[in-house]
């Protein structure tokens, strides 16, 4: 199985011989095992060049460069493993047609609070009272309708993601609240570790959808634009509740992720090296666990259910076979 491999120290990464490493500020220097990665993750302040950019292409290895206040600054997409202007035509020509745009962006807002509900009905069997929630997201889904305008669409979505993130104060401990969704920059621990681990999610879609021959700029749900890969936006809906959340959860009621994993400055609140390393361990381990697939009939990891989820939207557009959105099923 391919893995994702996270660089957190400030230096530099390069080509070395047929391998990467980096070398830090202070002269060490790590190895990193390219014959086996997914995508490498730049989370430091970190230099490099054209030659790794190139040799990276040529391994088939995608790098994601989170910048300043470890935004998701962009990706170095190694080329195509497919390429099909088939593929493309009928991407655009989704979109083109006002009507099946709208059947695809309802699937998705329908599959992302179906996943929603699923994490709040989990801990609502677990000692939280969350019965509110759970009827405000199901009245959330019933307005989901295939003839809705994409706009309504997205504002029935945020409808229910408003209702969802009620459920953290919850689920979490006291020390972690969530007031209300911010970011650009996150005021408090809670939104630094979702805007975190949802960029994460997002960088995954990306590699996933880079796979097939769809292209990522051509999106349903989530506008397309200039300077982000808007499909990726759509896919990613899906998931940042199965995996981004889930490991939120799982970290801050262990107690593995504290107060001081995070630095607070400039009225910003962001994870520390520490912190993200502690959650890109857990989200790595998420991503490698397997579940039993009932149409495949075997087991498949949560970082292949993204790119199957890509797979199933271009045999979608190519066939017409109706496209079913990811929906938590364990």
């Amino acid at each position: 199985m391919d893995k994702n491999y996270h660089v957190f120290s400030d230096g530099r990464i390069e080509r070395n011989d047929d391998t990467v490493r980096v070398v830090t500020e202070d002269g060490e220097k790590k190895y990193v095992p390219i014959e086996n990665a997914e995508a490498l993750y730049l989370h430091g302040q970190i230099d490099f060049n054209t030659r790794l950019m190139s040799f990276l292409n040529d391994q088939g290895v995608a790098m994601h460069v989170f910048g300043w206040e470890d935004y998701y600054a962009g990706s170095i997409m190694p080329k195509r493993g497919q390429t099909s202007g088939r593929t493309v035509v009928s991407q655009v020509r989704a979109y083109d047609d006002t009507s099946h745009r709208r059947r695809l962006a309802a699937a998705i807002v329908s599959g992302s609070i179906h996943n929603m509900r699923t994490n709040v009905v989990y801990y609502n069997g677990r000692g939280c009272e969350l019965d509110q929630i759970i009827d405000d997201l199901e009245a959330a889904a019933e307005r989901v309708e295939k003839n809705l305008a994409v706009d309504e669409l997205m504002g029935v979505e945020a409808t229910a993601r408003k209702a969802y993130y009620q459920s953290f104060n919850e689920i979490l401990p006291p020390s972690f609240q969530l007031s209300r969704r911010e970011y650009n920059p996150p005021p408090n621990e809670v939104n630094s570790l979702i805007s975190f681990g949802n960029s994460l999610v997002y960088a995954n879609c990306t590699s996933a959808i880079r796979a097939t021959a769809l292209d990522p700029t051509i999106s349903y749900l989530h506008e397309p634009g200039e300077r982000r890969y808007s499909l990726s936006l759509d896919i990613a809906d899906l998931f940042k509740p199965v995996i981004a959340d889930r490991v939120l959860f799982r970290l801050c009621n262990r107690n593995q992720i504290t107060a001081d994993d995070f630095e607070t400055e400039l009225e910003s609140c962001l994870l520390n090296e520490q912190g993200r390393q502690t959650y890109s361990k857990e989200f790595e381990k998420t991503l490698e666990r397997t579940v039993d697939h009932p149409n495949l009939k075997r087991k498949v990891s949560y970082q292949y259910l993204m790119r199957l989820e890509a797979y199933k939207l271009k045999k979608h557009l190519l066939t017409g076979e109706k496209y079913e959105p990811f929906k938590r099923w364990w």
